[in-house]
């Protein structure tokens, strides 16, 4: 049997990396690889060469899983600030995302970061800044829309015979 080969090897080792740092449930499966290596009689230092990881880390690994068994590998909750907005908060905010913001009195006709944190403080009397509003679209699975600009004393007239497609 031929031996496979993997073309630019350096690379793809640097993108399954990222990929099993991306998620949980990655990082538990790539921790318990490493444990079923060490039970095998592999060293720390061996694994760690293998799997790409820091000696210490699968050390650090091994005496998790010896204290704590299987729970020891899986990620710990991070710490960090808890957010302004409730399950119930970001509810109501996807659902205003879903209309129009003149249908809450607003003078706009998409949504846009400063027109979401105004709308937040108005009705659920949050303050949260342009940025965090503009992330909530991503986090919502809404598009970011910018209208085209209308350009002042423009002729509709020799507008139309420019445009490619009519």
């Amino acid at each position: 049997m031929e031996k496979a080969k993997i073309s630019d090897a350096e690379t793809v080792i640097h993108i399954l990396q990222d990929e099993i740092r991306r998620s949980y449930q990655a990082r538990y499966d790539h921790r318990l690889h490493a444990m079923l290596l060490v039970t095998q009689g592999m060293s720390c230092r061996k694994v760690s060469d293998l799997l790409g990881d820091s000696p210490r880390s699968v050390a650090y690994w091994v005496r998790r899983f010896e204290n704590e068994g299987l729970a020891g590998l899986a990620d710990a909750d991070r710490p960090g600030r808890p957010g302004r907005l409730s399950a119930q908060h970001m509810q109501k905010v996807q659902e205003a995302l879903r209309l129009t913001p003149s249908d809450y009195g607003l003078s706009a006709n998409l949504w846009d970061g400063k027109l979401l944190s105004h709308f937040i403080e108005q009705h659920l009397d949050i303050s949260l800044g342009v940025r965090q509003c503009q992330r909530l679209f991503r986090q919502l699975n809404f598009r970011l829309r910018k209208p085209r600009p209308l350009i002042a004393k423009a002729d509709p007239e020799l507008q139309e015979a420019f445009k490619k497609n009519r």
